[in-house]
C-alpha cells in the first residue's frame, strides 16, 4: 500500500511516497481503509525537525522514514476479534498516535467514531483532533458553564475556530483574538468580540475579567518564544492578566506551564487531547446537528505532491479551519 512518509526532516520536498505492507491490527483494533486526513501544528513542527530540537523530543519519534499525520476518516475493512462497536463497511472518524498519511490505518476501537451519511469524510477528516482538543479543554478541564466567559486565543484556528462554536453553543460569552481579515470569520462562528493582537493589546480591550483563557495559538508571540522552556512567553502572561482569581488558563503550546508558579490561584495546564469514543460520538453528534460546523480552508489529493502544497498552504496567511488531504481529489 501507499503511506507518504519524511525521509529527512526538513522542507516539505523531503516527502515521498512508499509502499508499505498493510498493517497487521491486534484484538482490539479497527483497519481504516483511509479516505481522509488533515494537517495540524504538530505534523509541521515534527516535519521540520523543529520539535525534535526541543524538551519535548524524547515524546516523539525520531526513526525515518516517518509518516506523519493523525486523523483519519474512512471505511472499516477488518474488526479485531474483540471488537464490538464497529463492522465492515462502516464510515468512521478517528485519531492515532501518528501515522494517518497511508492508505490503510490500524486504530483503536475506542479512538473510533460512526459518522452519518450527512457527513462527508472531509468534514469527518478535519474534525478529530481539533474538535475532541477544544471539546476537552473546554469542558473536561476548563469546566466551562453558561454565562461564563472565555478568551479563545486563535479563534480562526483549527481548534480555536471549533473552540469558539462549543463555546458560544453551550451559552459562553466568548471573546476571541484573530487577525483583522478573520474578524468576520470568527464573528461569524459566535464570538462576541474580536481582537487582532498583532495590533492591539487585547489585555487592555478586554474591560472585565475572563473566566477561562484557552490558548491554541501556534504563531511566532507565543509557541515559538516559548518552545525552549515551555513557559508562558508574551500573549502567555498578558492572558494571565485577564482572567479572574481562581479562573483557568488552559495553553497548548506552553508545555511546561503547569511547573509555573501559581498566580492568583488560577489553575493552568498544557492540554493534550486523550481520543475516546464517547467524546467522538458527542462531536458527531453536534456536527450532524449542526451545532459544529469544521471549516475546511482547503483540500488537496492524497499524493506526495498534494501534501507537499498542502504544507505550502498552511504556512501563508490567512488561515481558517483545517488543511485536509483526501483521495476524492485529484
Amino acid at each position: 500500500m501507499k503511506a507518504i512518509a519524511l525521509t529527512s526532516f526538513g522542507i516539505p520536498e523531503v516527502l515521498e511516497e512508499l509502499e508499505v505492507p498493510v498493517p497487521t491490527i491486534t484484538d482490539t483494533q479497527v483497519l481504516i481503509e483511509m479516505r481522509v486526513s488533515s494537517i495540524n501544528p504538530a505534523d509541521i513542527l515534527l516535519r521540520s525537525g523543529a520539535i525534535l530540537k526541543s524538551p519535548m523530543a524524547d515524546k516523539f519519534p525520531a526513526q525515518l522514514p516517518l509518516v506523519l499525520g493523525n486523523e483519519v476518516a474512512g471505511i472499516v475493512k477488518e474488526v479485531g476479534e474483540k471488537v464490538r462497536h464497529f463492522k465492515p463497511g462502516d464510515r468512521v472518524m478517528g485519531m492515532i498516535p501518528m501515522g494517518s498519511y497511508m492508505d490503510y490505518v490500524a486504530v483503536e476501537e475506542d479512538h473510533l467514531a460512526i459518522i452519518p451519511e450527512s457527513l462527508s469524510f472531509e468534514e469527518a477528516g478535519a474534525a478529530p483532533a481539533v474538535a475532541l482538543t477544544a471539546w476537552q479543554a473546554l469542558f473536561e478541564h476548563g469546566r466551562l458553564q453558561p454565562g461564563q466567559r472565555i478568551l479563545v486565543q486563535a479563534g480562526a484556528g483549527g481548534v480555536g475556530h471549533a473552540a469558539v462554536q462549543l463555546a458560544k453553543q453551550h451559552g459562553a460569552y466568548v471573546i476571541a483574538t484573530a487577525r483583522d481579515y478573520n474578524h468576520d470569520f470568527v464573528k461569524g462562528l459566535g464570538a462576541d468580540e474580536v481582537f487582532d493582537y498583532t495590533k492591539v493589546d487585547f489585555a487592555a480591550q478586554i474591560t472585565e475579567p475572563v473566566d477561562l483563557v484557552l490558548d491554541s495559538a501556534m504563531d511566532p508571540s507565543t509557541f515559538g518564544s516559548t518552545f525552549g522552556t515551555g513557559l508562558p512567553g508574551e500573549i502567555g502572561k498578558k492572558n494571565y492578566s485577564v482572567i479572574k482569581d481562581g479562573g483557568t488558563y488552559i495553553s497548548l503550546a506552553a508545555f511546561a506551564i503547569n511547573q509555573y508558579p501559581k498566580v492568583r490561584d488560577i489553575d493552568a495546564y498544557f492540554f493534550q487531547a486523550r481520543p475516546n469514543r464517547t467524546d467522538f460520538e458527542s462531536i458527531v453528534r453536534h456536527m450532524k446537528e449542526n451545532k459544529l460546523n469544521i471549516h475546511i480552508d482547503e483540500t488537496y489529493p492524497f499524493t506526495a505532491q498534494g501534501l507537499l502544497e498542502a504544507y505550502r498552504k498552511s504556512e501563508e496567511m490567512p488561515k481558517r479551519g483545517k488543511i485536509v488531504l483526501s483521495k476524492n481529489t485529484g
